[in-house]
């Protein structure tokens, strides 16, 4: 791997994020589901099939426009069995509290994790609290682990992709990561970015109720949608082609992209999805997801190719193209 210590790189989601976990925690824990590496896994119970999700929130601020580190936990676990095509039944939650936290924060952070659990559908049903010294932690970290129900006859994967899928994306890139950004930093600009930090397994099971020829759902958190997109190129052994003109970015976050050189492709989103569906399905697809209010500025963005396999590639606006790469170091640390 090439680092004796672990670097906030190695959070990124990009391809320190992927060394780490391909070269250290795989050749460890390796099995058939872990090595799908899926944000959850599915397996048969009792005749049917569960997803099953964890994952930590550490974020900085633990308030920002649109949200805080509550509801972004909540969410976060719920889309990532969502995304597997699973149900969201019951999630748990742990928390470590740094010595000095206010209390009042911590009420606002549960209320709002209770309403986005409400929001979600979902019971908080076991957890754990742990405090530590001021100073061994920063002010609040949440776990949250999921278990959901996945639907007969749905097979959603990461390796699913397929030659002639369209790719469609929910909505607008890059709102969560300048939204946490321009909080962190203390800037402040004519509009300001909104988190879109949202639960999606409502959209999701309206896809679903469509269609089970979905083949893969993603939700381009850390490392953004171009990450995102060559994890699933990588995993189903195929190329894809996305539009430049097509991808969804608001004007403020473009303006401020521009400004501070940040590339929105890359940027955590926390309300959105990416869908591969064939293209047959793909305008019906899209019309359900337009239906969702998580989904108003959702849009086709490209299709996935035999050619080139591994690679995401750009039409550009000037005719152009240009290779999508995963992304390197780290854009912005703790985003979530």
């Amino acid at each position: 791997m090439g680092n004796t210590k672990i670097l906030l790189d190695h959070g990124s989601g990009g391809k320190m994020a992927h060394q780490l976990t391909t070269e250290v925690l795989l050749p460890l824990f390796d099995n058939p589901m872990l090595a799908m590496l899926h944000d959850g896994a599915v397996f048969e119970v009792n005749k049917g099939r569960l997803a099953f999700s964890t994952d930590s929130y550490v974020v900085d601020p633990i308030f920002f426009p649109g949200g805080d580190i509550g509801d972004l936990a909540v969410n976060g676990t719920v889309n990532d069995l969502a995304m597997c095509g699973a149900v969201p039944r019951y999630l748990s939650m742990g928390l470590i509290l740094e010595e000095g936290l206010p209390i009042d924060d911590l009420r606002r952070i549960l209320t709002s994790a209770r309403k986005a659990l409400d929001q979600a559908g979902v019971q908080l049903i076991t957890g754990d609290t742990k405090v530590v010294p001021r100073g061994a932690a920063d002010k609040i970290f949440i776990n949250t682990t999921g278990i959901g129900v996945v639907p007969a006859r749905v097979k959603i994967s990461a390796d699913g992709a397929r030659p002639g899928d369209k790719i469609i994306l929910s909505g607008t890139m890059a709102d969560h990561g300048i939204a946490v950004l321009t909080q962190r930093e203390g800037l402040r600009f004519e509009s300001e970015v909104i988190s879109d930090t949202a639960p999606l397994n409502h959209m999701v099971q309206a896809i679903l109720a469509l269609t089970r020829a979905v083949h893969v759902l993603r939700d381009p958190t850390r490392g953004g949608v171009g990450t995102a997109l060559n994890e699933i190129a990588l995993q189903s052994k195929v190329g894809m082609v996305i539009e430049e003109e097509k991808l969804p970015v608001t004007p403020a976050v473009a303006g401020i992209c521009e400004l501070l050189g940040f590339d929105p492709l890359y940027l955590a989103n926390e309300g959105k999805l990416l869908c591969f569906v064939p293209a047959r399905h793909a305008k019906a697809v899209l019309s359900i997801i337009q239906q969702s209010p998580c989904g108003r500025n959702a849009c086709i963005i490209g299709q996935v190719v035999a050619d080139h396999p591994g690679r995401v590639i750009m039409q550009t606006r000037i005719g152009g193209q240009r290779i999508v790469d995963m992304l390197s170091g780290e854009q912005l640390p703790r985003i979530c």
